[in-house]
């Protein structure tokens, strides 16, 4: 059996992105402001969070507009959900396998 610390995905290293998944996997879309305020983080270390998401196919983004104000969704892909869920279980092996 292998070791289910080298199943975790360094992605998922940081509490700002566990957050964001976390958000992703319970609701089909959230937006930039609510996951910002859901997160408590700035602006620009979310949107640097998200874009390293984003690159690794882990979350798709939707741009808009609600009236004239942009209206940015983002949304968890397969990819993501797959690797996320994958994560979370390594994460319980080790968890278990310590107790």
């Amino acid at each position: 059996m292998s070791n289910p610390i080298g199943q975790l995905n360094k992605i998922f290293d940081s509490r700002i992105r566990i957050g964001i998944m976390s958000a992703l996997m319970v609701n089909e879309s959230v937006n930039f402001n609510d996951l910002k305020a859901l997160i408590d983080v700035t602006d620009g270390n979310l949107a640097t969070h998200l874009k390293t998401l984003e690159d690794n196919n882990f979350i798709k983004v939707q741009k808009g507009f609600i009236g004239r104000k942009t209206n940015t969704l983002y949304s968890i892909t397969k990819p993501g959900e797959k690797a996320f869920r994958a994560h979370l279980d390594a994460l319980e092996k080790i968890i278990k396998g310590l107790s």
